[in-house]
């Protein structure tokens, strides 16, 4: 029998429950650019079929949305139930930023409603965007706000800590700390990248189905081309914030690339494992590479895992995730390239089952890298909640019966899970894009 241990189970819950909540997130934080950005082709270009790619990811979207609101909800619950310490030691800062997340989503849900019900009420389509456009900024704001607070607990500031207690609170210090910029940037251009790549995932699968309608065939350049954007963009971000990590988080830099001993000329560790002695095994080594990611020159130093207290160390398997994020992140970037390049040349066949196969496997992928860029951000932060004042130990619920809540919790994603995909199959196949497409009278437009 396992020995019951409240902290334990406090932090398998918050991860079960972030872990869920960050798929219905991401989505609602990228999702409501890729429909702005089909409408405003369909106008800019007088083609109704981006018109309806808007229209049908709009539809699926409000589902998604529906099932955000109750995972975003449980970990509101959560924070106070499993982690009361800590809410008692921060709630005061973190309370405007986590009320300003809560206005900027019903902000974006007000609007979303008008949206949806206001197609074809407009004689002026451009009217019907200027709608959507709300729907984009609260849901990235959503993402903005509620990145601050994981922000804060990285490099807390805007309080002065006296009898174990904040005081004087400063809230938009502490809501723009040195890790905002970013945290934040990398979040948005993640969740832009990762939804562009599941949209472009659907519509890759859909021509390997053999439906060869031009409809299709614009879904997925649209969504390419993006990914392509937010791909770069996204790894030029990650550059800059192993750049912040090596200078306010070195300890958790260095545990995500094994580095132990304070050097110059640090080479980058791709994969292996360690042995007890910490000596690194069948692991690929890029020469000068941590340098240049940690301070931009290929002979800066690198601070070592040996400068600080062992007990202050994240766990060192964060590597890993570390590895797996930055691999699928490669891998979105060099499918959505390939595919740009083969539509810039006649003889090349974008639409080869190869690309779009790989195209598919690209929006489960990018999912992932969400997850596990998730996870090495957290596990990195090991072992405070609030670096340098609280442990996540300290933070945590000491109650009975956290192992109940996790199995009920449990229960409710499962359900929550099931629940969406029925709905969402059910929604588009009862009223396939083609039937659309036939009902508009688009299926003669090629």
């Amino acid at each position: 029998m396992f020995e019951y241990d409240a902290v334990l189970y406090s932090r398998i819950l918050t991860y079960l429950t972030l872990g869920f909540h960050a798929i219905f997130a991401t989505i609602g934080v990228g999702i409501p650019v890729m429909i702005a950005l089909a409408e405003w082709m369909g106008i800019k270009r007088n083609d109704p079929h981006y018109l309806l790619l808007a229209r049908r990811w709009a539809r699926g979207f409000v589902i998604t949305v529906a099932i955000g609101v109750v995972t975003g909800t449980a970990i509101g619950l959560q924070l106070s139930l499993l982690w009361p310490s800590f809410m008692q030691l921060a709630g005061n800062v973190i309370g405007l930023p986590l009320f300003l997340e809560t206005f900027a989503f019903f902000f974006e849900a007000i609007f979303l409603g008008i949206y949806l019900y206001t197609w074809d009420r407009f004689k002026t389509p451009i009217r019907h965007f200027l709608l959507v456009i709300p729907v984009v900024i609260g849901a990235s704001a959503s993402g903005f706000f509620i990145s601050t607070v994981n922000a804060f607990m990285n490099t807390p500031q805007g309080f002065i800590f006296e009898d174990g207690a904040l005081t004087n609170i400063q809230p938009l210090a502490a809501m723009f700390n040195p890790a905002t910029p970013t945290k934040i940037a990398h979040v948005l251009s993640s969740a832009y990248l990762t939804s562009a790549f599941i949209l472009a995932a659907i519509a890759a699968f859909a021509i390997l189905k053999g439906r060869k309608h031009v409809y299709y065939k614009k879904a997925l350049k649209l969504t390419m081309v993006a990914a392509l954007i937010f791909a770069i963009s996204t790894a030029l971000i990650g550059d800059l914030s192993g750049k912040f990590l090596a200078k306010y988080q070195p300890e958790k830099l260095a545990a995500a690339e094994w580095h132990f001993e304070t050097t110059t000329e640090a080479p980058l560790v791709i994969g292996g494992f360690l042995t007890e002695d910490n000596e690194i095994k069948y692991a690929l080594e890029i020469p000068y590479a941590l340098s240049i990611l940690a301070h931009g020159s290929p002979t800066a130093e690198v601070i070592g895992l040996e400068e600080f207290p062992e007990e202050e160390l994240p766990p060192l398997w964060v590597h890993y995730f570390f590895d797996l994020m930055v691999m699928f992140g490669i891998y979105l970037m060099i499918v959505s390239l390939i595919y740009v390049i083969f539509t810039r040349f006649k003889k090349w066949n974008e639409h080869a089952r190869p690309l779009l196969w790989a195209i598919v496997a690209g929006g489960p992928f990018a999912m992932l890298a969400i997850e596990f860029g998730w996870l090495f951000a957290e596990q990195g932060r090991q072992p405070w909640i609030l670096v340098g004042y609280m442990t996540t130990a300290e933070g945590a619920t000491t109650s009975a019966h956290v192992d109940i809540m996790l199995y009920l919790f449990l229960a409710l994603y499962t359900v929550l899970a099931v629940t969406c995909i029925v709905i969402l199959r059910k929604m588009f196949r009862n009223h396939t894009a083609e039937e659309e497409i036939k009902e508009r009278g688009l299926d003669k437009l090629q």
